[in-house]
């Protein structure tokens, strides 16, 4: 699921103004290494988020405000660069993730709020940035990520697909008791589907990425829970533990953020020689 590249905009000498177009879009080319990555990281946002609320001893609100911080500072960073940069956009990523997965825990565990309560909530506020997201700017394409408007726009989003995916993930696996690998397989087989619907049926490409791009957050998480719940007894997963889960996603996540670092092969043939003058 692609989108046609937009010509890149004008340079603008300092940095971007709110409506000033950059010389390059701050969000990679969508390819396989773009999916594999963004699975990776949504199962990382779900496992890392159990494992910093089980092992810190800071409590889900204490863990909640330092990674929020963390994520601003990180956010600030992706920011003020001018173009895109795999490493500050992908750990950008795995922690609003992270964070995505913290603010729906806190909302069903801290508050009592029901999982079908959480999941429509942020499916209706996605819906409102969308909405707002198209009226302001005219294009909900990522492939037009070069303004300090849209990227706002863009990252409010990506919050919100992750709480809504983790939401979603839970109900599905735990109170329709579905179970982990059910999940996945159905959350699999509904991101096939808009695939289809994409390349043979000619859904619009950007409606396509935005669906396939919520799907994959409840696809990671369940991914997660089977891979680090235990095994036996009740449980649901294979028993490797937050831990382990975490950082062998995190070390793949790592290794392909190198490669694409020093390859490129995530950004589009006019923005690399645009970056050679």
């Amino acid at each position: 699921m692609t989108e046609t590249s937009e010509t890149p905009g004008a340079y603008v000498r300092g940095g971007a103004a709110p409506g000033h177009r950059l010389r390059w879009n701050k969000v990679p080319e969508v390819t396989a290494y773009f999916w594999i990555i963004k699975v990776l990281c949504t199962t990382v946002g779900e496992t890392a988020a159990d494992f910093l609320n089980s092992n810190l001893g800071m409590g889900l609100t204490g863990v909640s405000l330092l990674m929020s911080a963390l994520l601003a500072v990180v956010l600030v960073v992706q920011f003020r660069t001018k173009a895109y940069r795999p490493g500050v956009y992908w750990f950008a990523v795995a922690l609003i993730s992270v964070v995505g997965t913290l603010i729906s825990d806190n909302l069903t565990d801290n508050l009592g709020v029901s999982l079908t309560t959480c999941t429509t909530v942020f499916a209706v506020a996605l819906a409102v940035v969308f909405a707002i997201w198209y009226r302001r700017e005219g294009t909900l394409s990522i492939h037009s990520i070069d303004t300090v408007s849209r990227e706002a726009y863009y990252w409010l989003a990506v919050l919100f697909t992750f709480a809504l995916g983790t939401s979603a993930g839970d109900l599905v696996a735990e109170k329709m008791a579905l179970g982990y690998w059910v999940s996945v397989i159905l959350f699999g087989l509904a991101i096939a589907a808009v695939a289809v619907a994409h390349f043979a049926l000619g859904l619009n490409a950007v409606l396509s990425f935005w669906i396939a791009y919520i799907l994959t957050r409840p696809l990671g998480a369940s991914m997660g829970d089977y891979l680090s719940q235990p095994t036996g007894d009740g449980g649901l997963g294979l028993g490797l533990g937050t831990t382990v889960t975490s950082v062998l996603f995190l070390a793949v996540i790592l290794a392909l953020v190198v490669y694409l670092s020093m390859t490129r092969k995530d950004v589009t043939e006019s923005e690399r020689e645009l970056s050679l003058q």
